[in-house]
């Protein structure tokens, strides 16, 4: 309930609420992620939404790990004492922050599409994996100037980055718990963007300028 009620914490529709007076959930997409908040208050806004959403993400991982008494910074969904279920409940805290963006009990249940608060939350469990999918994002950006498909490519890169090093290079820490949480906020991240990819496949998705 705790990761949840941060994740809920609507900082795209506060600021766009605060600097032009509207809601952001009337603009584009109708989210209120960073890239809907560019479109309706400019890049400061858009910036001043990205900060805060992957924070909220991280701090929703912190406080369940703080809670379990678990390291907080250290990599993996369950670093620390040996406590029953410990790397599940950090898992679980994870994707409710994730949950809490896309539907905060705020605003009816109507937020963003949760990339910016799943950044937070897995650079908190394996930021060598939000590297990579960093760089999928940013590519994919950069060759369609479809913010859309480079987070849903990004996303569903995420686990398989997971599944790769652990498999290939070194085993994961709390492999079964970060591989759950990758799968289940991945999957819900897509399903939010479920508008986007009908667009994008019938052509009339808006490109980032």
């Amino acid at each position: 309930m705790i990761s949840y009620i941060i994740g809920s914490i609507p900082f795209g529709y506060l600021i766009v609420r605060l600097t032009a007076g509207a809601d952001v959930r009337d603009t584009g997409s109708g989210g209120t992620g960073a890239t809907n908040v560019t479109r309706r208050a400019g890049k400061m806004a858009g910036v001043l939404t990205l900060i805060p959403d992957v924070f909220k993400g991280a701090a929703a991982v912190a406080v369940a790990r703080s809670i379990l008494g678990l390291s907080i910074f250290a990599q993996g969904a369950h670093i620390g004492p040996s406590l029953p279920n410990a790397g599940w409940w950090v898992a679980i805290a994870g994707v409710a922050a994730i949950v809490g963006h896309c539907f905060p009990i705020w605003l009816g249940f109507r937020g963003g599409k949760g990339v910016a608060t799943g950044v937070g939350v897995f650079f908190m469990m394996a930021p060598w994996a939000v590297a990579g999918a960093g760089v999928v994002f940013i590519l994919i950006v950069l060759l369609t100037r479809y913010v859309s498909l480079g987070s849903i490519t990004a996303t569903a890169t995420l686990p398989v980055l997971i599944l790769l090093v652990h498999f290939l290079i070194k085993p994961v820490g709390g492999f079964q718990y970060l591989i759950s949480a990758a799968l289940a906020g991945g999957s819900l991240i897509i399903f939010m963007h479920r508008a986007n990819i009908e667009r994008l496949l019938q052509g009339t998705e808006s490109k980032f300028k």
